[in-house]
């Protein structure tokens, strides 16, 4: 039976026939560099413009080179997926086929990994793209920080490494819309960033669209949060408040200056409708609670992650197939539903 590689890199294809001659040759230069054994898993997501047979030949004439082929597009985060299910390789890197970013950048977080790290993520340096791309992205990342407490600064950029652990709790969460980078961050205890460089894509275009990347905000808003269901709650309270503070002042003001200040009881159903409206968007924001339970439940994560266990003194721990240990890299790693 084979050893398992020590490098799997995982890069989801689409459309990109132009590229992909050179971007397996850098591929393969780049890994090679790294020392040890490899492989380069290309998933080709539906492909129409002949990229899947570059993928096949290039699988026939190098060894190192694997190719999964679905069967039409399913977007980039469920191609990366299936090449995390087939990848075997200790560490884990996921790339773009676009050549924007340097396959000569993977040694680097290679070794970043062998620091003991377990998700290393990059930020682009000087990056060649438009300006509402850049805006989007620097909000989005603002947001996903505030939401998820992990402190990294380019969620958007596909060039990262995971630690084979990371990338097994992934695939065991099944819901259908995902956004790998805060899904493995989810797992990860041990965080890093570097910066890379970017540079403008020569060969074919960008595959998202101006209404592609605002569905894929909402994808990721909604994958890695709740906040929008609570978000109502907190309108509706708001709204109540403002109503019940008018009514208030609605009271004083006529006892002030008497009923006709009011406009005959006028501006007396305007706060009463404020506190009517407040209290409808509590209750949706309560009912919203319970479908984010429900949302929660539904996806199945694990509830948390055992990233090794340490009892070789215990009997019971010599049955088959239990290992114990305190070394970080022959330990048995566990989810726990």
């Amino acid at each position: 039976m084979n050893a398992a590689p020590g490098l799997s890199v995982v890069i989801p294809v689409y459309n990109e026939k132009e590229n992909l001659p050179e971007l397996i040759d850098r591929c393969l230069a780049a890994c090679r560099k790294t020392g040890r054994s490899f492989e380069i898993i290309l998933v080709d997501d539906g492909s129409r413009d002949g990229s899947r047979d570059l993928i096949l030949q290039a699988a026939d004439r190098h060894a190192e080179v694997a190719g999964v082929i679905l069967n039409r597009n399913y977007g980039q985060h469920a191609a990366v997926f299936a090449g995390l299910e087939h990848s075997k390789g200790r560490i884990v890197v996921t790339l773009d086929a676009d050549l924007q970013n340097p396959p000569e950048e993977i040694p680097r977080l290679v070794t970043e990994m062998d620091r003991g790290l377990d998700v290393v993520g990059t930020v682009r340096e000087n990056r060649q793209d438009s300006l509402f791309r850049r805006t989007a992205s620097a909000l989005v990342n603002r947001l996903v920080r505030q939401t998820t407490g992990v402190m990294m600064h380019d969620y958007g950029c596909m060039l990262r490494a995971y630690r084979r652990p990371v990338v097994e709790a992934m695939l065991q969460c099944r819901e259908r819309s995902t956004f790998i980078p805060i899904l493995a961050n989810g797992f990860a205890g041990r965080t890093a960033e570097i910066p890379v460089k970017h540079a403008l894509r020569e060969n074919g275009k960008s595959k998202y669209s101006l209404f592609k990347l605002i569905s894929l905000q909402f994808d990721l808003l909604t994958s890695m949060s709740t906040f929008p269901l609570r978000l109502l709650s907190f309108i509706g309270a708001l709204i109540s408040l403002c109503g019940i503070s008018f009514g208030a002042l609605l009271m004083v003001l006529r006892f002030v200056y008497g009923a006709t200040w009011a406009a005959e009881g006028v501006f007396t159903l305007f706060a009463l409708l404020f506190i009517f409206i407040g209290a409808q968007f509590v209750g949706l924001g309560l009912l919203g609670e319970y479908i984010g339970r429900i949302y929660h439940d539904v996806r199945g994560r694990p509830r948390y992650f055992v990233e090794h266990i340490t009892a070789a003194s215990d009997p019971a721990m010599s049955r088959p197939g239990w290992q114990g240990s305190t070394q970080h890299n022959s330990t048995k790693n566990y989810l726990h539903q």
